[in-house]
Parts: C-alpha cells; structure tokens; sequence
C-alpha cells in the first residue's frame, strides 16, 4: 500500500520560521497545477497497482487551489491510481482561506479529512510567526470546519517567544471546545536561513528557555492524554481510529510518490528522491519529459538511523525482531549495547522485542535516537 504527496507551493505570504520550498508569486500557479498532473501521467508507474492509500495535498498553502482545481487534479490521480472509500484524502487549510461555501465544496470533490493552521488562537503569537490570519479567522475557520467536517487535524505551535505555559494551556483548551479529531502539535524550531534565524541571531527574539518548553510539552501530553486522545507519535494525538494515514505510512516507511516542486519519493526500502525546488526549472524539466530531482540509496547504516528514529518518535516502538531480520545481527547486537543507559535510566522499556520511549524520555526523544545511531 503507497500514497501520494502532492505539493502546492505557493502562499499569501511568508510566515517567519517556515523553512519549505515556497513562493508568494501566483503569476505561474495555473501552469504548475497542468504540470502537477503532468507529471502523474509521467511517474505513476513508479508506484505499484495497490489501492493508494493516502492522497495528501501539502505546501505551502494549499487551500489557495479552488474547488475546480482540486478537483481537477483528484481527477487525475484517480485516472492513475486505483481510490478507494477508505483511501484517506487530507488537504492542508489556512484559516483565512475558510467558508462555508468552500468547505462545503472541498467534501464534494472527494477530501475527506483536513489539516487545519490554527497555530495559535492568539493574536500575539500569530503576529510574530507572520501568520497570515488572525484569532478571530482562528474561530470562526475551526467553528466551519466542525460543523462540516468530522475527520480535521488542529495545529498547534507550543515554544512560541513570550508565550507563557498559561497561553498554550488557552490555545489547547479553546481547540477542545469543538472536539477535533487528531492534534499536531509542534515546538517552534528556529531554522536556518529563517526570518525567525535573523532575529534571533540579531538578539530581536529571545527563544524561551527549555524548561517552560518542556513545561508547556508535559502538560500538553497531560491534558490531551486526559481527554482520552491517543499519543501515537511525538507530536501527534488522535481518537481511536483517527490517526492520520499519511502520517503513519511516513513512519512505518511506506512507499509514496511526492508530485510539485520539492516533493520527496521513497520506494520503500532504499531509494530516496526529490524534485528540484525551483518552479520554473521544475515545469520546463516536465514539460520536456524529463524529471529534475536528486536521488539517493540510503546505506544499511542510513536505513538502520532511519528506521530507529521514526519508531522510537511512534506509540509503535521499535522491534528488536526487525532490526536483526532487515539490518542483521551485528546491528542487533550494536543497539542492544547503546540502550542500556537508557533503559536504566526508564526513559526507555522493553516489552518482549519492543522498545518504546517512556513518559520520561518523550521530551528528548530525537537526543536518544541520535546516541542510537550507527555511524
């Protein structure tokens, strides 16, 4: 079972710590969306012919497609593809691209579940990330979206600049008080080349300490777990049965077909691919009949890093049984030396071949699969 990524890239505006490929220029957006679809025609192959199990439309800002154009470009997948009602369809929604109408219109086309940027229901926070919506879109986007829709995602920022424990605590609670479904919830990482990065690096921003970060984390964890959501990866929380599919198959290392300028392939065991970031040399590389990407086959030891870093960050764990089985018993043997520490230290458990992160390792979790790592 595979899915697809689909990348729109382009945006209102540039929101200040966002690191992916995007443009505010549109001027070329309804050629992109004919070479999208080119492209399909161009790689569908290079999928098998199970039914896809996830189709995701990401970006920059999706929601900036209409209703036609969306359709359009489902309509193409589904030419390709075999889609089923099961077939998870997620599109990611800025909340001042939100109305009745449109998302009314958005479940006709086929999308079932949707991805909604909230970020912060406070004007403050919204306002140094250069969000471009505001707390009252906030609302009323996240009110639209319940009404219409049972399957949406909430994204939060928690880690946010003089955002204090009591404000992320607001932005949580006001979100539960329309039962979503699933919650992303991510901490604000300062990337490089970033309008975020200058700042800081100019001292116009102080990042907030690690303590009130971990403060806000834990208590997260605290409420959401309470509300009976479950924790099935890091930065994820889901009611039973609604785990996001496209999610789930990144970690479990699916295969998947990344369709747009930047978007990334895997084959499920080895080969890593990406397209060029740059629209233009993207859609005359198409329209050529040619693809522009790089490609890389990941090493036993690559593949072995991958493997114990997306497992150690799910509900899933990691299986000893697998690591021998895929890596061998020398890998086997390395990682059983390397946990000790941490399985003495209870921020990991064994459960027969399963090794999982506990309550008490969560907050590090990447620090504890680097130390994993086979170099």
């Amino acid at each position: 079972m595979a899915g697809i990524y689909i990348h729109f890239p382009f945006c209102k505006q540039a929101c200040h710590y966002c690191n992916f490929y995007f443009s505010t220029k549109m001027k070329n957006k309804e050629d992109l969306i004919f070479f999208l679809k080119k492209e399909i025609d161009l790689r569908y192959n290079e999928l098998r012919k199970d039914t896809l199990e996830s189709v995701y439309f990401g970006g920059g800002s999706p929601s900036l497609l209409s209703l036609k154009e969306i359709d359009s470009i489902i309509s193409k997948v589904k030419e390709k593809f075999i889609i089923s009602k099961n077939t998870e369809m997620t599109l990611e929604l800025n909340p001042d691209d939100v109305s009745m109408e449109y998302i009314k219109g958005l479940k006709k086309t086929g999308i079932n579940r949707l991805s909604l940027g909230i970020q912060s229901f406070l004007e403050k926070d919204l306002l140094l990330m250069n969000r471009n919506h505001t707390s009252i879109q906030s609302l009323k986007a996240i009110e639209i979206v319940s009404e219409i829709f049972e399957n949406y995602s909430v994204d939060l920022i928690y880690g946010i600049p003089e955002s204090s424990l009591k404000d992320f605590m607001f932005n949580i609670k006001k979100a539960l008080e329309f039962d979503p479904k699933h919650f992303s919830c991510y901490a604000l990482t300062v990337e490089p080349k970033t309008v975020l990065d200058h700042k800081v690096k100019n001292k116009k921003i102080i990042m907030p300490i690690d303590e009130l970060i971990k403060k806000q984390f834990d208590k997260m964890i605290s409420i959401l777990e309470d509300k009976k959501y479950l924790h099935y990866e890091i930065s994820n929380f889901a009611k039973s049965d609604f785990q996001s599919v496209n999610n789930c198959n990144y970690w479990l290392r699916k295969p998947y077909l990344g369709i747009g300028p930047s978007a990334h392939s895997f084959d499920g065991h080895f080969k890593r691919s990406w397209n060029v970031s740059n629209i233009n040399l993207y859609m005359k590389s198409i329209k050529e009949g040619e693809l522009c990407f790089g490609e890389e086959n990941l090493t036993i030891s690559e593949s072995y890093n991958e493997y114990i870093m997306l497992g150690l960050r799910t509900s899933s764990g990691v299986s000893l049984r697998k690591i021998e089985k895929i890596f061998g018993s020398k890998y086997l043997k390395y990682f059983m030396k390397q946990i000790d520490i941490y399985i003495d230290s209870k921020m990991l458990s064994m459960d027969g071949d399963i090794i999982k992160i506990t309550a008490n390792g969560k907050f590090i979790s990447d620090k504890i699969a680097s130390d994993l790592f086979k170099l």
